[in-house]
């Protein structure tokens, strides 16, 4: 679907965003276009918010264990610093971005520089999260990945929080989330508010 190009003359930029709930694949479609620039002799440069250490300090790795060395910045400004002669830029977990993000890219793309981006679409209560929508309203290209709900193996579209923590931004894997579909993910969030729903299900 997409092209890595030998830019002539006029460069013309844009920006592609892969979204989508936690365990869909966002990192790994990420760095497989990155790769892909690479191998086409772009020159390429992938960045990551400061905050995410999950895995590592530097690298961006995804939850098959694949990885590309970032460079982790604090603000989405430092992104019009960093990419002098930059063709293809990669931006892994883009919701722990500031609001700025959409406008820098915009200006990113507009040097003729492609950018991917990569980033949750809602957050674990099922908002829009952070600087992801407007990046959607202003992206030529959107790619929706989904994981598999971890209750009914049908498509999933949410992060479901399996901890007690009102927080909207908590790092976490496996033990803090799990992905599940429209209908498991609401079931969830009835019996976190209504737990004895739950026995009465089962004596049903």
């Amino acid at each position: 679907m997409f092209i890595e190009p030998h830019f002539k003359g006029q460069r013309s930029g844009w920006i592609e965003v892969v979204c989508g709930s936690m365990f869909s694949g966002k990192t790994e479609e990420l760095i497989r276009r990155l790769k892909r620039a690479k191998i086409a002799n772009q020159k390429v440069e992938i960045f990551k918010p400061k905050i995410d250490t999950r895995y590592d300090d530097v690298k961006v790795v995804s939850h098959d264990s694949n990885y590309i060395l970032s460079t982790p910045i604090d603000h989405s400004s430092r992104l019009l610093e960093l990419t002098e002669g930059v063709d293809v830029i990669g931006i892994d977990e883009a919701q722990f971005f500031d609001l700025e993000l959409p406008q820098v890219c915009q200006q990113l793309a507009m040097r003729g520089i492609r950018v991917i981006v990569a980033g949750l679409d809602m957050d674990f209560k099922g908002i829009p999260f952070g600087p992801i929508p407007n990046l959607l309203a202003m992206a030529e290209y959107i790619t929706k990945v989904h994981a598999i709900c971890q209750h009914c193996g049908n498509l999933a579209v949410h992060s479901y929080r399996k901890i007690s923590d009102s927080e909207t931004v908590v790092l976490g894997e496996k033990d803090t989330y799990e992905p599940r579909c429209r209908t498991c993910y609401e079931m969830g969030n009835i019996l976190d508010l209504h737990p004895g729903k739950e026995e009465d299900k089962k004596s049903s």
